[in-house]
């Protein structure tokens, strides 16, 4: 194929940021958007307002016979619009998490190793040159490592009623846990053993039975262990809100974000990503248990915005599918990120520990 023709599904945040980088990208042309309200509208106007809008996902399907779909929308939609893709010989790149259940994830991933397309699932930080040094930086410090992460966003306005929707499907741990769920494992390449955590609902705004606070606790085979903290919500706090900080028995590591982690940006998309720099503690000490080096700062000039973020995960999405790429190990990360996740979310509901069975490191 010239070109890769991509049906987008879903026009919100990321939806648009997807859309955004096809309209740039000369490997892709857009078939279509696909979404229920006006954002479609809106993105297509941004965009010249010559691509077809669609309210329904299967007419467009029908109609435009893509030979990929982008797939952006709530959770609990995930599965079931991959698998009609999957089903018409369509390559998918889809948001996380692959589904609002873990079989489902299973369900999806099955179905394209079936129809031997490729599953690409947005794990954004995996894209980011600043994450993928964090996490050498990181497994250089020895073992056991403790990690400590967060992102709790005072969401209000457009994303709290984005936050409230996506609590009808999954809770914060769970949609944003994966990604630093992933991040842990690519740090240790150990394998989990169990998970404990907490959670609070802080609001009756959202569906009954979920939480908008979240925390998380892992524990490694390696002896290492990692929390994560989520809280969304306009009563959720800003402070301490952008933590990410690994340590070892060599050192730390952290990632220093004073612009990103500063007042009023902790539920801004575009700066959840953002590292600005890193910055490297070395613990050998001399006889006098002073240090013997001074900490490292690490300011990477290659700093891409979210966009150009989204930008390389379509690039790495159109290299998939033209130099046919093995995403055998790409899907089961992803999946298992999950797995790890929902045993989260079951220890909040139980108050017990769960322990995890058949988690790869």
């Amino acid at each position: 194929m010239n070109t890769i023709n991509v049906l987008v599904v879903g026009c919100g945040n990321m939806g648009a940021s997807h859309a955004r980088a096809y309209h740039e990208l000369p490997g892709f042309d857009i078939c279509g958007l696909v979404a229920r309200g006006n954002s479609k509208v809106l993105l297509n106007k941004a965009l010249g307002g010559n691509y077809p809008v669609f309210e329904s996902y299967e007419e467009a399907l029908n109609l435009t016979k893509p030979d990929a779909v982008c797939i952006s929308t709530y959770p609990d939609t995930h599965e079931s619009f991959a698998m009609l893709a999957l089903e018409q010989g369509c390559h998918v790149f889809m948001e996380k998490p692959v589904a609002d259940s873990v079989p489902g994830a299973e369900r999806v991933v099955k179905a394209a190793n079936k129809a031997g397309k490729k599953l690409v699932v947005g794990y954004i930080l995996r894209h980011h040159p600043s994450w993928q040094r964090f996490i050498q930086l990181a497994q250089q410090l020895g073992k056991p490592l403790v990690m400590r992460m967060n992102l709790n966003q005072q969401s209000h306005g457009n994303m709290w009623t984005v936050h409230q929707n996506l609590m009808k499907s999954l809770s914060p741990i769970v949609d944003c846990g994966v990604h630093y769920i992933d991040v842990m494992c690519q740090m240790t390449r150990s394998r989990p053993l169990q998970v404990s955590a907490i959670g609070a609902r802080l609001t009756d705004d959202i569906p009954a039975g979920n939480y908008n606070y979240g925390q998380l606790q892992i524990r490694f085979e390696d002896g290492s262990v990692g929390w994560y903290e989520a809280g969304w919500g306009p009563m959720i706090s800003e402070t301490a809100f952008f933590i990410k900080d690994v340590i070892g028995p060599r050192g730390a590591v952290s990632i220093v974000a004073k612009e990103a982690g500063g007042s009023g940006q902790s539920d801004s998309v575009a700066s959840h990503t953002k590292t600005e720099s890193i910055r490297l503690h070395h613990a050998m000490i001399n006889k006098q248990n002073e240090f013997t080096h001074p900490d490292e700062w690490i300011n990477l000039e290659d700093e891409p915005s979210h966009q150009e973020l989204c930008n390389r995960e379509q690039l790495y999405f159109e290299k998939a599918i033209r130099d046919d790429l093995d995403l055998s190990d790409h899907m089961e990360d992803a999946v298992n990120s999950l797995r790890i996740a929902f045993a989260c979310d079951e220890s909040v509901r139980t108050g017990r520990v769960v322990e995890l069975v058949g988690n790869r490191s």
